[in-house]
């Protein structure tokens, strides 16, 4: 079951490195096939991914795209309150990234000088969703619905097959509430090869984003500059920072549902009670019975998990921090006074009624968030992750003659005589 540490200043940090060694998910192993896969892809187009299809998945659907026609049956499979559900929380989102929406803009200065940045959306973007027992259409939400409102010409969507050939019928009623616009039946890294590269029936994309297993990450890796990707996902995290007021049940359930995700899942509480730790420890063991993915659960907290007591709120600070988790929980008597001090988390849930899960399907804030520490320097996924932009200058003659000396004289220090000369020539007299 998951371990109880007291901070001293190194116990705890032993505990973050073994995290980063947990988190390398490039498995050298993993590469040659990958890159045999994409390889053969590039190659042969939709054969390639045809008899991919069958080797991974069982069997290969009658046709890769998924009509219009068929996804509004399939649709009709879903239950109706579930369909309601994926429109309000697609609602949400959408609230939410509408906010984050940039505008181009122009400025101009006395001497006839303009100068601005032109921001639209990416032509096409690619979506992978997984399709198999881990089958998450809060995922299409999550990363249709940001491309959308940034201007993306067109989303075309990429999920695997179920077993017996057909599409999950819930993914697809996400992908046409978030409006994607073209739907194929394929998986595994040879989905991700086919949006890179493109094949006869499969558009090239820009970007390919959304979630996957050690194959389809390596291969979004291996490809990235022949496309951009989001981010090379790790596994998935949760911190808890709590006081002497928070609930231990509360705490238990949320820490669990992080672990019940992967075995590499991991889960750490942080408080400065004692009480709170050993209450939160009870609960585990007792709630834990009941939940159908214990297995995974108990193996994910055996191995990282832990139940951190800390001196005081300001060490716990630190070290959350210093770890830069993916989700962090603040459960404490005031939790919005800690909203300054953390600043190095993907996503943060704030009081005791603000869970995790809350998070990753309803609330509107994005789940798709940096994980492995890289939360430091990446952001969560946006609308900013699905624009370009780009800058555009206007001289008159006599602003560029005011500035040429300056220019000039800028080239020629770094040794770069033809564009010193560039500026030159236009005040030369014939």
């Amino acid at each position: 079951m998951i371990t109880t540490v007291t901070a001293d200043g190194k116990k705890e940090y032993e505990f973050i490195e073994a995290l980063k060694k947990r988190a390398q998910n490039s498995d050298k192993n993993v590469i040659p096939t990958v890159s045999d896969i994409i390889e053969n892809v590039e190659k042969y187009g939709d054969k390639a991914v045809r008899d991919y299809t069958v080797k991974f998945d069982g069997k290969a659907p009658d046709k890769a795209e998924i009509s219009m026609d068929d996804i509004d049956k399939l649709i009709e499979k879903c239950d109706s309150d579930y369909l309601e559900t994926l429109k309000k929380a697609a609602d949400n989102i959408a609230d939410f990234h509408k906010r984050q929406l940039q505008q181009s803009w122009l400025t101009t200065k006395n001497n006839g000088v303009m100068m601005g940045q032109r921001i639209r959306g990416l032509k096409r973007v690619g979506i992978y969703v997984p399709g198999g027992t881990a089958a998450y259409p809060s995922s299409v939400l999550m990363n249709a619905v940001p491309a959308k409102i940034a201007g993306v010409e067109e989303i075309i969507m990429c999920t695997p097959p179920q077993k017996d050939g057909t599409p999950n019928p819930n993914i697809i009623a996400a992908a046409k509430i978030a409006g994607a616009d073209r739907v194929f039946l394929m998986g595994g890294a040879q989905a991700i090869a086919a949006l890179a590269y493109g094949t006869e029936t499969v558009p090239k994309v820009d970007k390919i984003v959304g979630p996957g297993n050690i194959f389809v990450a390596t291969a979004k890796k291996l490809l990235y500059g022949v496309v951009d990707i989001d981010m090379i996902a790790g596994p998935s995290e949760i911190l808890i920072i709590a006081d002497e007021s928070a609930n231990p049940k509360f705490l238990a359930a949320d820490l669990m549902s992080q672990a019940e995700h992967d075995k590499l899942a991991s889960a750490i509480l942080l408080t400065n009670s004692a009480e709170i730790a050993e209450k939160t420890v009870q609960e585990i063991e007792r709630q834990v019975r009941s939940l159908s993915r214990n297995e995974i659960i108990n193996s994910s907290l055996d191995d990282f998990g832990a139940v951190i007591v800390c001196s005081d709120m300001a060490q716990a600070v630190d070290f959350a921090n210093e770890l830069a988790p993916e989700h962090l929980e603040v459960c404490c008597k005031n939790p919005m006074e800690y909203v300054g001090k953390l600043d190095n988390a993907g996503s943060v849930f704030l009081g005791n009624y603000s869970p995790e899960p809350l998070g990753d399907y309803f609330a509107g804030p994005n789940h798709v968030l940096p994980t492995s520490g890289t939360a430091r320097f990446f952001s969560p996924l946006s609308v900013d992750s699905f624009v370009k932009k780009s800058s555009f200058i206007y001289y008159t003659e006599d602003a560029l003659r005011n500035d040429s000396e300056d220019i000039i004289r800028f080239a020629n220090t770094e040794g770069l005589t033809a564009h010193a000369n560039s500026v030159k020539v236009r005040f030369e007299e014939d």
